[in-house]
Parts: C-alpha cells; sequence; structure tokens
C-alpha cells in the first residue's frame, strides 16, 4: 500500500506518473532503506523538510546501484503528485539550491513543454555549485546552470529517461513562446544608456570631447560597431544552430525511415524462413511417419517369424514325447522276454566278483586275473 499513487493523481503523458521511473529502478527504491524510513508518509507539506536536507544530488551508485535520496524523493513526489503551485515555489526557492533542482527536475518529468522552456530558462542565471554523486561513489562537482543544461538538452539525466520535448524554435514559430532573451542585453542596453547620458552630465566645452561624446568620435564608432558585430553574431550562432537542430530532425527522421524498411525487410526474411522451416517440419514428420511404419512392419514380421519358430519347436518336441511314449508302451508290453536276459547279466556280474577281478586295488586285481585264467582261485585279503 505504501507504494501505491495517490488515487487522486492524474496520469502523465497516459500512463501512472511512477511509471516514468523504469521498473528496474523503481524496485530498488521500495526496496531502499532510505524510501521506507524516511519517505514513509510524507505529504506536500512535509516533503519540503526533507528537500532541504538534501547535500548532493544523483541517481544510483555502488555495485549494487543504491539509489540516492534525490532520486527518492522524486519518486515520492511522483507518487503523491504535489499541485503546480508548490513545484513553480520549489523552482522559485533562493535560499535552497537542492530544492531548486528537485522542483526542476519533477517539472521536467511532468509539465508541458511551455512550462518547461517558461520555469527552468530563467534558472541559466544560477551559478551557484552543486555536489553530484557518480556512479562510483565519488562526489563531482557541477553548477546549477549545467544541470539545468543537462534537463533541458539531453534525453537521460541520474539512470532516468526524460521525455521527449520540442525544441525552442519551433514552438517559437508557432507563436508559442517568445524569443529568449538573455540578462546580458540588460547589462548592454545599462551600458548604452550610460554611455548616452555621460556628455549630457559632465557639460563639457570642449568639442572635440562633445563630438565624441555624440557618436562622431571614430573611437565610439568603433565601439558600437563591435557591440553591434557581437549581437550579429550572436543572432547568427542561433540561427546555426537552429538550422542544426532542423538538420538532425530531418536526418533522425530519415534514419527512422530507413530502420523501418529494414525491420519489414527483416521481418519479411523471418517469415520466408518460417514458411520454409515449417515445410520442411511437415516433410520430416511425414518421414518419419513413414519410418515408424516401416519399422513396425519389421516388428511384426520378427513376431511373426519368432511365433512360426516356436511353433515348429513345441511340435518337434510333441513328436519327441510321442515316440518316447510309444517305446516305453513297446518295453512294458514284453517282461518276460527280457526276464532271462536280465539273469544272465546279474549271474555275470556275480560271478565277476567273485574272481576278485574287481578288487579296488589294482595289483590285487590283475593277480587275480592272472589266476583266473589259470583256473585258480581268487586271492582271499
Amino acid at each position: 500500500m505504501a507504494n501505491r499513487t495517490d488515487p487522486l493523481a492524474k496520469s502523465i503523458r497516459g500512463t501512472n506518473p511512477q511509471n516514468l521511473v523504469e521498473k528496474i529502478l523503481r524496485s530498488k527504491i521500495y526496496q531502499n532503506t532510505y524510501w521506507k524510513e524516511q519517505c514513509f508518509g510524507l505529504t506536500a507539506e512535509t516533503l519540503v523538510d526533507k528537500a532541504m536536507e538534501l547535500d548532493h544530488l544523483g541517481g544510483t551508485f555502488g555495485g549494487n546501484r543504491k539509489p540516492s535520496p534525490f532520486i527518492c524523493l522524486i519518486m515520492k513526489m511522483l507518487q503523491i503528485q504535489p499541485e503546480k503551485d508548490i513545484v513553480v515555489e520549489f523552482i522559485k526557492n533562493e535560499d535552497y539550491k537542492y530544492v531548486r533542482v528537485l522542483g526542476a527536475f519533477y517539472l521536467r518529468l511532468t509539465g508541458t513543454d511551455i512550462d518547461i522552456y517558461r520555469y527552468l530558462e530563467p534558472l541559466y542565471n544560477d551559478y551557484r555549485k552543486l555536489r553530484r554523486k557518480l556512479a562510483d561513489g565519488q562526489y563531482a562537482l557541477t553548477h546549477v546552470d549545467e544541470y539545468i543544461d543537462e534537463l533541458l538538452t539531453t534525453d537521460y539525466s541520474c539512470d532516468i529517461a526524460l521525455p521527449r520535448i520540442k525544441k525552442r524554435w519551433i514552438l517559437e514559430q508557432n507563436k508559442q513562446l517568445e524569443p529568449r532573451r538573455s540578462a546580458l542585453e540588460d547589462d548592454f542596453e545599462e551600458e548604452e544608456e550610460k554611455d548616452e547620458d555621460e556628455p549630457l552630465a559632465t557639460g563639457l566645452d570642449d568639442e572635440h570631447e562633445k563630438d565624441y561624446y555624440r557618436g562622431g568620435s571614430p573611437a565610439r564608432e568603433r565601439d558600437r560597431d563591435r557591440r553591434r558585430d557581437s549581437h550579429r553574431h550572436r543572432d547568427r550562432d542561433y540561427d546555426r544552430d537552429r538550422d542544426y537542430d532542423r538538420d538532425y530532425d530531418r536526418d533522425r527522421d530519415y534514419d527512422r525511415e530507413r530502420g523501418r524498411r529494414d525491420r519489414d525487410r527483416d521481418r519479411d526474411r523471418d517469415r520466408d524462413r518460417d514458411r520454409h522451416r515449417l515445410r520442411d517440419d511437415k516433410d520430416y514428420g511425414r518421414e518419419r511417419d513413414r519410418e515408424r511404419d516401416r519399422e513396425r512392419d519389421r516388428r511384426d514380421r520378427g513376431r511373426r517369424r519368432s511365433y512360426s519358430r516356436s511353433r515348429s519347436r513345441s511340435r518337434d518336441r510333441k513328436d519327441r514325447e510321442d515316440d518316447r511314449r510309444k517305446r516305453h508302451a513297446r518295453n512294458s508290453a514284453s517282461p518276460a522276454r527280457d526276464e532271462p536276459k536280465k539273469k544272465k547279466e546279474k549271474k555275470e556280474k556275480k560271478e565277476k566278483k567273485d574272481d576278485g577281478t574287481d578288487h579296488p586295488d589294482p595289483e590285487i586285481a590283475e593277480a587275480n586275473r592272472l589266476r583266473a585264467s589259470l583256473g585258480l582261485k581268487p586271492l582271499k585279503l
């Protein structure tokens, strides 16, 4: 709730006033200790006290880009949106220079083009020093008139993108602003009036000195010509700056048009590339489906082949089982015929055992075989 914009605040340039600050910087301000402790609950009246405590200006600084108190107060002014009269009083304040700079920066963000030129250009005559905090945390010396010139001529200040404003000569052509008048012109006019009144005050009778003060002197003519030339050079410089601004705007429009054509060409190229890629993806998908069908057919053939092989094995197993069963039935059907043969085999085994040839000792078994061949009885050990 502490970070919400005042419900009665008006939209600035079609958006929430706090959106004039980038989202990353806005999040850093919301997390800053100065914002939480010093800016909580401030109103248009109490904000003046905090502005009077400022001793420097700047955007963000340090490795983690910590916002300065100056930016935090600018964010608070965007949140509560003080009235225009209060902002103008900030700018007209001559006792506190940082209060003046704070009001000028806020007016540059939220004011109209005419108000910006009308209230900020008089600050060109303020030459007081200002401390500015740089990105590395160090301080640099600047002046009020230099900072005002930065606000009027650049698009970025204190890590905040400034809204674009019209050139001054355009507003002069549209009769919305009077031509700017420098404070030095008043000094020149006072000097000329003093020079014109000086001959009358002195009352000198010297004819040569009268001719000099009335303008007949060559030295005075040279001074007047030099002063006229200085005004002419200044007007020429102003015209040259206006021509430069016009050429700059024309070049910028040309660059914008060329950039738009390049973007259109890149968009068409990307569209063609996407179309070809989509076509390739379709072909790849069709080929992949075809490969999947071939793989399925290959698996089906292997499954059928293994099934037929298993059937043939089961058939062979069944045939062998049938043959074994038949042989068994045949053998079990004639037990009387095989009985004499079995008795004879038993008798032979018995005889073999009686002659001692199956003795475990190979020497005794060999001796018994020899005695059996001679018709002698086997050894009994």
